[in-house]
């Protein structure tokens, strides 16, 4: 099979080159093996465990890669400890393999270790029962048969917790328990996944919507798709379609059949970041709540806080935070800080929705996070449900049940020792960071930076800046990022908008006070360097982008999610290109 050229590379010419594939499957003989709908963590993971199997493999995706939840996650690997005291071992113990999998196999340059203090409230009776719950919490993590990838959990006296987090009120615990979970940039994650499903040689375009899927009697044959970027049209054919849609399944589903659905329901969750220095802590922290768990998370120079589960029945591709919904978390958080914070400490604010199997008259914090693949009608293949960690896994089980009926013998999954690109040679790589510096002339705090963004893809973006030194400086406003970055994002990631960069390549949208807005001119001018804007095209870039960022301002100063949603949607997305 041959793989993406360039090591993955998604840029313009890549990006065309998908598309004539994609038109040929209608020639006779052309066919693709499988197709999948959707470009989040699901659906880019099914299609590096397809292409892994020698299938040939077609992946669209309506708007941006993990445009959708994947991007706006708690950005943790986390087996889920309110999921064991639910006594749902089995997903438990399957989260925990798929956590040791992620730091130490597959991603360790873009998963690391975070730990977390357990607050304890009660004295005597909560130590043992929370302990024996971590304790198994950790000790289902050992036997995956791979590194577990954290430390062990120690427990901490009051004084021990004060030590590890000064800003904490004196009399809010009693003590606490220090644990790990894993920690990644979620939508950086996907764009990496895409591109080794890529390399491997999956065919994939984003911008690229379904409109229906083809029929030949009851099985489905294919989808019919345009082209965001031009308006055109076409038909994909393949033996089957995954449908990987997250919270838009019960939409891409009724295009087919209105027997045998599988029913999503959205629950939103909303994440607050703040500046590191607004409290003092070495670690993070899980908070009970009477509706959900928080997390207060490091996310380096910041804190990332959430999240809330709320049902959500309105605009599924723009979930918008409401003041009731910040107010909420600050109240929540401050119940046990010195210093309360306020609506003046939130740098950034993000909305996502959890695609959770539906029950009949359940909350959403009581909604399935395990995972079901149905077969609704043939040729058609639905995944829906599970949480980011587990992607492989339901990834893997989308593609046994695609395969399942084939004619020849394909071979099993084998992702679990696939690493993503970037991740082979970077212990190599990190311990000659300082010749590396000294090499390109750039700093080590830099070349740190790209290593745990890009991994031993690194010298790629190095090579941007060697040929045009200007590009490294930090894009305004937003010194932890490079402007190299930007227009490697075009080239290499797939990047067709100011807003992927700002929001999804980097994570300067939520992480800057003016989030992203006096970075936008630069990275549309280098942007469009690589994909050819007009001047026309680039302004238009600019001013929808701020647009977007003023409409998000005004949603999160809404009463309520009616609201909310209303003063969000006042700005469309901006497409077509041309």
């Amino acid at each position: 099979m041959k793989s993406g050229a360039n090591n993955g590379a998604l840029g313009p010419a890549a990006r065309e080159a998908s598309i004539e594939q994609l038109r040929a499957t209608s020639q006779p003989g052309r066919e693709l093996d499988i197709l999948i709908v959707g470009g989040g963590i699901v659906g880019t993971g099914a299609a590096l465990d397809a292409v892994t199997r020698g299938l040939t493999v077609g992946i669209v995706e309506a708007n941006d890669w993990a445009a959708g939840t994947s991007s706006r996650s708690s950005k943790l690997i986390h087996g889920g400890l309110r999921y064991l005291e639910m006594l749902d071992f089995a997903l438990v113990k399957e989260a925990l393999h798929e956590r040791g999998l992620l730091l130490t196999e597959l991603a360790p340059h873009l998963a690391r270790p975070v730990p977390f203090l357990y607050p304890l409230t009660r004295p005597f009776l909560e130590r043992p029962y929370v302990g024996a719950g971590i304790a198994l919490y950790d000790a289902m993590s050992i036997s995956g048969g791979h590194s577990r990838g954290v430390p062990f959990h120690k427990h901490l006296t009051r004084r021990g917790t004060l030590r590890a987090a000064p800003s904490l009120k004196d009399d809010a615990f009693v003590g606490s328990i220090r644990y790990y979970d894993g920690q990644v940039d979620d939508a950086k994650y996907v764009a990496n996944l895409i591109r080794t499903a890529a390399h491997y040689g999956a065919h994939a375009v984003n911008q690229m919507a379904v409109v229906d899927f083809l029929r030949e009697g009851e099985r489905v044959v294919g989808a019919k798709v345009v082209n965001h970027e031009d308006n055109s049209q076409f038909n994909i054919r393949a033996k089957q379609v995954i449908n990987a849609t997250g919270v838009w399944t019960d939409e891409t589903q009724a295009m087919v059949t209105e027997r045998g659905q599988l029913k999503v329901r959205a629950s939103k969750g909303i994440h607050l970041v703040v500046p590191r220095d607004r409290f003092q802590s070495t670690v993070g922290l899980i908070l009970r709540t009477e509706k959900s768990v928080l997390f207060v998370i490091p996310w380096g120079r910041h804190w990332i806080i959430g999240t809330t589960d709320t049902d959500w029945n309105l605009d599924k591709a723009h979930p918008a935070a409401s003041s009731k919904d910040i107010d909420y978390i600050l109240e929540h958080v401050n119940r046990v800080l010195k210093r309360p914070l306020t609506r003046e400490d939130v740098e950034g604010v993000y909305a996502g929705l959890r695609p959770l199997l539906a029950g009949e008259n359940d909350t959403t914090a009581k909604l399935s996070r395990e995972h079901i693949v149905a077969h609704p009608v043939p040729g058609l293949v639905v995944v829906a449900g599970g949480k980011w960690t587990t992607y492989r896994v339901m990834a893997k089980d989308a593609v046994d049940e695609a395969t399942r009926t084939m004619d020849e013998r394909v071979p099993p999954s084998c992702t679990e020792t696939i690493p993503l690109l970037g991740a082979n040679g970077f212990k190599a790589a990190w311990n000659r960071r300082n010749r590396t510096a000294e090499e390109s002339g750039v700093h080590v705090a830099r070349v740190e930076h790209l290593l745990n963004r890009y991994g031993s893809m690194t010298p790629e973006v190095l090579s941007i800046i060697e040929a045009n030194p200007a590009l490294a400086e930090p894009l305004p406003g937003a010194d932890d990022y490079l402007q190299a970055e930007a227009v490697y994002a075009a080239t290499h990631e797939g990047a067709r908008h100011v807003h992927d960069v700002l929001t999804r390549r980097t994570r300067i949208s939520i992480e800057s006070w003016d989030r992203g807005v006096s970075a936008v001119p630069v990275v549309a001018k280098l942007m469009g360097e690589v994909l050819g804007w007009s001047d026309a095209q680039r302004e238009s870039e600019i001013k929808n982008y701020i647009a977007r960022v003023e409409a998000e301002r005004l949603s999160q100063q809404q009463p309520d999610d009616i609201s909310a949603d209303a003063a969000r949607l006042g700005v469309e997305d901006i497409v077509p290109l041309r």
